[in-house]
This record gives C-alpha cells, sequence and structure tokens, in this order.
C-alpha cells in the first residue's frame, strides 16, 4: 500500500470541495423551488416570512393570490414578527388583541406555548 503524497491529497480536497459545491448548489436550488411554490401557493409575504420592507412607499397591505383568510398578518408593520402560529399558517405577534383563531385555539384546550413559533 503505497502512501499517498501530501500533493496528492490536496488535489483530492479540492477535487472533494467541487463535488460538493456542486452538491450544495443542486441542492439550493431545489429547496429554493419548493419555496417558491409555497410562497406561490400560499400567497407568503415578506413580513409572513420575517423579512422587513425594503421600502415603505406603500401603506396599502399586500393583496396577493393567497392573501383571503390571513387577516392576522396583513396589517401587522414588518417590525413585529409572529410570535404565535397555528397549523393554518395564522400568525400572530403578541400584541394587541387575541385574534379569534388564537382565543379558539385557547378554547380548544391548547395553551400559548403550544403555538408559539420555533
Amino acid at each position: 500500500m503505497a502512501k499517498k503524497t501530501f500533493v496528492e491529497i490536496q488535489k483530492q480536497i479540492e477535487q472533494l470541495q467541487k463535488e460538493a459545491e456542486e452538491v450544495r448548489q443542486q441542492e439550493a436550488n431545489e429547496v429554493l423551488g419548493r419555496i417558491k411554490e409555497a410562497i406561490a401557493v400560499y400567497g407568503f409575504t415578506a413580513s409572513d416570512l420575517g423579512f422587513a420592507r425594503a421600502s415603505t412607499k406603500s401603506a396599502a397591505p399586500s393583496r396577493g393570490r393567497g392573501s383571503i383568510g390571513r387577516k392576522s398578518a396583513k396589517n401587522a408593520p414588518a417590525s413585529a414578527l409572529a410570535k404565535y402560529r397555528d397549523q393554518d399558517g395564522n400568525v400572530w405577534s403578541g400584541r394587541g388583541p387575541r385574534p379569534a383563531w388564537f382565543k379558539a385555539a385557547l378554547t380548544a384546550g391548547k395553551v400559548p406555548e403550544d403555538l408559539l413559533v420555533q
């Protein structure tokens, strides 16, 4: 069994790093595709995803395809990140009056800790 030289090992490392980057890029593209599909299907906004708005020129809330039934996050400022979320995607920052979906979950036996965003 012949020992590998330092140069041979360095070449192997370079090849593995190149291969790893190609695999990472392929996986990232697949994940990005799933994210874009979910955004299109559910009408998520940048605010829903926890991103601050780049510009505050328009005060009108987003009216994306999936915005129907998503009343809880529609008028929330970008700085009010979701603290609570239910299985239907309703979110609440924990500020202001409790939304109906949150009250209903508590009535159904949930505790606030069950609804915390992870």
